[in-house]
């Protein structure tokens, strides 16, 4: 079993099974999103993932059509994200894991927004969206 929480550990999760690797995008809502050049995520089945405390801390935002992501209210860190297109499967931030999530780097993605301040300096591969878009 896989644990995390938020920086001030209000909000705390479990999740029951293996992330399938972790993807870390470059969009620019990741980039707002977290005050960063990437988010890295890495993605679960949602019947596998809960809220084991705090879900009255979590707040939800619409970031883009038909995608929900969803912060910590105390300390904003973002907790997860889910799309309507996907329901089944969830985005965790792999940051907020409290050990090792057991898997490493796929890809970086969407490098289309990348900042002109950040070079990607990997033997990873690269995309300029997402892989199956690409």
């Amino acid at each position: 079993m896989l644990k995390g929480s938020c920086h001030c550990k209000m909000v705390r999760f479990e999740i029951d099974d293996a992330m399938d690797g972790i993807f870390h995008c470059h969009c620019q809502t990741c980039q707002k999103l977290n005050g960063t050049s990437y988010g890295s995520t890495g993605f679960v089945s949602a019947d596998t993932f809960r809220i084991v405390t705090g879900q009255d801390s979590l707040t939800g935002y619409e970031s883009s059509p038909g995608k929900q992501r969803y912060f910590c209210a105390n300390c904003g860190a973002p907790i997860y994200a889910q799309a309507q297109t996907n329901p089944d499967r969830i985005g965790v931030r792999v940051g907020l894991m409290d050990g090792d999530p057991g898997v490493r780097s796929k890809a970086h993605i969407w490098l289309s927004h990348e900042k002109p301040w950040f070079e990607v300096l990997t033997e990873l591969p690269q995309f300029n969206e997402f892989p199956d878009q690409d």
